[in-house]
């Protein structure tokens, strides 16, 4: 075979693998869109939003006399917002999450990069530019094209890391940035990560993805737990006896991050993957912003 016959084969079969994930979240992203109205807010754009009543220190120059005529009261008619805002993504592509539970139908990663897509594909209907932190679609921008490049960019996470690293920023923001993982990580990169985000400015979404056996733990016996990368492993004889220690630790990871979540003026939910991708989307979508 070729060289060239091989690289249309691979680029075939790349290709192939978008659409899956893509349709997904596209179909994720039109189940809340309808449910939801859209980001519109008061600014300094061009195209009509609303009428509302006069308040005092309103400008006499932003009454609408026209409407105002019709009846005894005065109207302001406002603008739409047309400043578009950065949201940029990171989705974590440790080894961590590539993990599915026994019976899980889906594994941590690809909810994520689920929830990534049909937020992002939400954000661009309504104008706003999304960016993938770390990966080839890093730059900011927005449509289908950014979706795709986005996908493309997911579809090609390496997996490389026992646990996903926040990437550090390199300027102060303005935006927004959601952050999937299991944040599962060691606590001491974890925690100074988003100190630093929070220091640069802007706002955030925490989103911890675990699977339903990371909840529950339905383990008993004689069993070796061992990292996805095999960096750490442990063994015991009786599985069940540690369930209630290993509980606790998991609810104070998300408990710390709740916390900061709320010191800092961010926002934070736990997610299973057994559960509907549509209330996640939906929080992550007013919570970025979808009423202002």
């Amino acid at each position: 075979m070729s060289q060239g016959q091989s690289l249309r084969n691979a680029a075939q079969a790349l290709a192939g693998a978008l659409p899956p994930v893509l349709a997904h979240a596209e179909r994720l992203a039109a189940t809340v869109a309808m449910g939801v109205h859209g980001r519109k807010r008061a600014g300094t754009g061009e195209s009509f939003w609303q009428y509302r009543h006069a308040m005092p220190g309103d400008s006499a120059a932003n009454i609408d006399w026209r409407r105002s005529a019709q009846g005894d009261a005065l109207f302001i008619r406002e603008r739409e917002w047309e400043a578009a805002q950065t949201v940029a993504f990171w989705c974590d592509a440790s080894k961590s999450m590539d993990y599915q539970g026994k019976g899980a139908s889906l594994t941590k990663a690809m909810r994520a990069q689920v929830l990534t897509l049909a937020l992002a594909s939400l954000l661009t209907r309504a104008g706003e530019r999304v960016a993938l932190l770390e990966t080839r679609a890093q730059a900011a921008g927005v449509g289908e094209t950014k979706l795709q490049q986005m996908a493309l960019a997911l579809h090609e996470a390496d997996f490389n890391d026992d646990y996903g690293t926040i990437p550090l920023p390199t300027a102060r923001v303005a935006g927004h940035r959601v952050f999937l993982s299991d944040f599962m990580g060691p606590e001491d990169e974890i925690f100074p990560a988003l100190n630093a985000h929070a220091d640069a400015g802007g706002e955030g979404c925490l989103v911890q993805i675990l699977d339903p056996s990371e909840e529950t733990f339905p383990f008993d016996g004689r069993i070796i737990f061992e990292s996805m990368g095999g960096v750490v492993d442990f063994e015991t004889l009786r599985a069940k006896a540690l369930r209630k220690a290993y509980q606790d630790r998991l609810a104070e990871r998300s408990a710390k991050l709740a916390e900061w979540a709320r010191r800092v003026g961010w926002h934070f939910t736990r997610h299973r993957t057994d559960e509907s991708p549509r209330a996640a989307l939906l929080w992550l979508f007013m919570a970025v912003g979808g009423q202002k």
